[in-house]
């Protein structure tokens, strides 16, 4: 272990590699990293969300050339989902971001959101303080967008990032989406599609604060063509500049504690038991799910 954090510690990305491992799966060693590792500096942590098909992965994509192109360090999360059923994950996202893989500025770590609600993985904080010790100068977690519940990246990023396209909905609608609610910064991608615009304008009357006389930035873009980037950029580093102010931090390290306390208390829960007992029970026919439940909790 004492080599590992050592060969952490000379930005040896293969170590990274490996904690991150050792971290994600609870291996022996694993809680020795977290307690003992440092960051090195406090790199913005940039969330991703949005509807399927909304070109996160794209605009993820071309920001990454983007910062490259700056000389910049960092490291992307992409999230994927995991089949309730066989517990597989595509991790698509290593096919769409090729061009970066061989890119030593670039760290791409594909995740499993192994059953876990809200677009995010389990392990999500654990791993972004393993990226903040190693010193990357922005760290990208895009979500699998699930659509309107997927709110729980607002407790871990410190810029949330909502991406949406012309079709996404009328004013009433994008109003009553849960995950709107959580934006920092709104995207309308794909922007040269007809409706852009009106999207736009819907957004920047929603998202005014007439009383503070605040406006939540509402950026246009086409991801595939580099359009908007400028635009993201400046209102990424404006929004991390906020929320790097000990209140913001306050705020989000009291969420990620309670997340990472409610998770021990869940730890010893055995899923696999759990199923078998709820088969039997429904093979009675004697299943209420409160009663099942309240004799966990007890």
């Amino acid at each position: 272990m004492e080599l590992l954090l050592e060969d952490f510690k000379m930005g040896n990305i293969r170590a990274l590699a490996r904690c991150i491992s050792l971290v994600e799966n609870e291996s022996k060693g694993f809680e020795t990293i977290l307690t003992t590792l440092q960051p090195k500096k406090l790199a913005p942590v940039i969330g991703f969300t949005g509807a399927p098909g909304a070109g996160k992965s794209s605009l993820v994509n071309a920001l990454a050339a983007y910062w490259v192109k700056q000389d910049k360090k960092l490291a992307i999360i992409a999230i994927d989902p995991t089949s309730p059923f066989n517990f597989g994950s595509l991790l698509g996202d290593r096919i769409r971001m090729l061009e970066h893989f061989n890119n030593e500025q670039v760290f791409i770590r594909s995740m499993a959101t192994r059953g876990s609600l809200g677009g995010l993985c389990s392990k999500i904080i654990e791993v972004v303080q393993v990226l903040q010790c190693f010193g990357f100068d922005y760290i990208i977690i895009e979500t699998v967008g699930v659509g309107q519940s997927e709110v729980e990246i607002a407790g871990i990023a410190d810029t949330s990032i909502v991406v949406v396209v012309p079709e996404s909905g009328d004013e009433v609608q994008t109003l009553k989406s849960g995950v709107m609610e959580i934006a920092d910064i709104f995207v309308v991608n794909k922007s040269d599609r007809e409706g852009a615009e009106m999207m736009a304008i819907n957004l920047k009357k929603l998202t005014h604060d007439t009383l503070a006389n605040r406006q939540t930035p509402v950026i246009k873009s086409i991801a595939t063509e580099n359009e908007g980037l400028d635009e993201l950029v400046s209102a990424i580093e404006t929004h991390s500049h906020f929320a790097h102010t000990n209140e913001r931090r306050a705020i989000l390290l009291a969420d990620k504690a309670l997340l990472l306390i409610q998770q021990q208390k869940v730890k010893h829960f055995n899923r696999k038991k759990m199923e078998e007992e709820v088969r039997t029970l429904l093979d009675q026919n004697h299943f209420n799910l409160y009663i099942y439940v309240r004799s966990k909790l007890l």
